[in-house]
């Protein structure tokens, strides 16, 4: 793209040159940066900062709850706009999810959690509607005998459908393939008597 083009590409979405850079986000507060409270910070209070900051320049019409689940810190933000934080399929909650995994690894010196970040309940109706669909199609599987590959989807995605149909008397399920290609495959148990 040449200069030309790039600032009449700029100057459609309202930028130009001499605009300054917008200030950065803090989304941590000075505590959590600090290298005497970061031992002395558990990992939910960390992940309870970084939320907290990221929430505070989201929008005040927002609410944030934070808790630990046993197997991973979770975040539920509400409010009447959360669920437009969701983005284009939830890339937005799972890149906010991958920040708030950094910060953790950084200043809580954890890398062994799970971060699961919610909002307006998007991942929760997407959790349900997939294991609607595990459901109809075990039954479609056990009733045909014949293995149905579903389409790529996210690690997260892929392990709702293996804990829906993880004790399924009839049908079991194996992930297949690499990289962005991983998918699903819900196939007829072979041990299960007939």
């Amino acid at each position: 793209m040449d200069t030309k083009n790039l600032d009449d590409y700029l100057a459609g979405l309202g930028i130009s040159e001499g605009d300054a850079a917008p200030p950065p986000v803090e989304l941590l507060t000075e505590s959590a940066l600090s290298p005497l409270s970061e031992a002395n910070q558990s990992p939910l209070a960390v992940f309870e900062d970084f939320m907290q900051g990221l929430i505070a320049h989201l929008g005040s019409d927002l609410t944030l709850t934070v808790h630990d689940s046993g197997e991973a810190l979770e975040a539920e933000i509400g409010g009447e706009r959360a669920v437009k934080l969701a983005g284009r399929d939830g890339r937005t909650l799972g890149a906010i999810e991958v920040l708030a995994y950094a910060v953790l690894a950084k200043h809580a010196g954890r890398s062994d959690l799970r971060v699961r970040v919610d909002a307006g309940g998007f991942k929760r109706r997407q959790a349900d509607n997939l294991g609607k669909l595990a459901e109809r199609l075990a039954v479609q599987v056990a009733k045909t005998g014949e293995p149905h590959e579903l389409q790529p989807m996210s690690p997260a995605e892929r392990r709702v459908i293996h804990v829906a149909l993880k004790d399924h008397a009839l049908v079991t399920t194996e992930s297949v393939g690499e990289g962005q290609g991983r998918h699903l495959v819900i196939l007829p148990r072979t041990d299960h008597p007939s």
